[in-house]
């Protein structure tokens, strides 16, 4: 297939592409291989988090890459143990040494941990490491809508970014929703539910045999015409360069209708609830 996926703008006018590349859990000397055979397949957006222990792997290979820095996107998120402002601050200065990169793209608060109230903290913290420079953008991730009123009421402004769990499995409609109206971009994290048996469900076998792709495509293409930016992991270059070929083909409504009809009420992959999981 050919052709070129769409990007997203944000409302501070920075763009992300269609799709990034997911590093969890890629480490040390493989996982630099992984991330830099995923840039020269055509990734730009490469997704980190302090607690994925990979920030200097992925580091390593943005600034090998026979990319310009200014191409590629680094992504890393806040650890629930350093949600306290100048611990926070001493985290996202540490990112960017472990990255030996000079800022970051796009930094994240990595779970809201409702149960200690420091969350907004941490926002005021990664907005003054944005004005310092260390990082472009700033966002959040898992964030439920009652946690992202609270951030705005604080400070007076939305993340441009909340990373969530989304799958055809856990479509989130309600949040998809509130982002959209909200002007926040929804990434989703684990966007194939781990791959697990996707060909056994037929709205994702028929759409695949019906466009010429395997189910893998087919999700990803889903969440693309649902406006959302999918963060697809694997170590493999043939998959990953099959994750990102998806320009050639477009589901129907019907075929998007039928897939988000998969979602279930315990669709989530493990017990993480952002109203009460706490993750440190």
């Amino acid at each position: 297939m050919t052709g070129t996926l769409p990007q997203h703008t944000l409302r501070d006018g920075s763009t992300l592409p269609a799709l990034g590349f997911g590093t969890y859990p890629l480490r040390g000397q493989a996982g630099a291989r992984a991330v830099a055979s995923a840039i020269e397949v055509g990734y730009r957006l490469i997704d980190s988090a302090v607690n994925y222990d990979n920030e200097g792997a992925v580091g390593a290979a943005v600034r090998a890459a026979q990319v310009p820095r200014s191409e590629l996107l680094v992504t890393s998120k806040l650890p629930g143990r350093h949600q306290r402002k100048a611990d926070a601050i001493r985290c996202v200065e540490e990112s960017v040494l472990r990255t030996g990169l000079d800022y970051l793209d796009l930094y994240l608060i990595h779970w809201p941990n409702p149960g200690r109230g420091l969350y907004v903290e941490a926002w005021e913290a990664l907005l003054e490491c944005r004005e310092r420079g260390l990082v472009r953008t700033v966002g959040v991730s898992n964030f439920l809508p009652a946690h992202l009123e609270a951030l705005v009421a604080a400070t007076g402004e939305m993340p441009m970014v909340n990373q969530v769990e989304l799958h055809p499995f856990f479509p989130q409609d309600a949040q998809l929703a509130y982002h959209e109206a909200h002007g926040v971009l929804t990434e989703a994290w684990s966007p194939l539910a781990r791959a697990k048996d996707l060909g056994t469900y037929p709205a994702l076998a028929s759409a695949a045999r019906t466009h010429g792709v395997d189910e893998a495509q087919v999700v990803l293409r889903w969440h693309l015409q649902r406006g959302v930016l999918p963060l697809p992991k694997t170590a493999g270059r043939e998959r990953q360069a099959a994750n990102l070929d998806l320009a050639g083909f477009t589901l129907t409504d019907d075929e998007v209708a039928a897939i988000t009809a998969l979602g279930r009420a315990d669709g989530r992959l493990f017990d993480a609830d952002p109203a009460s999981h706490e993750e440190f």
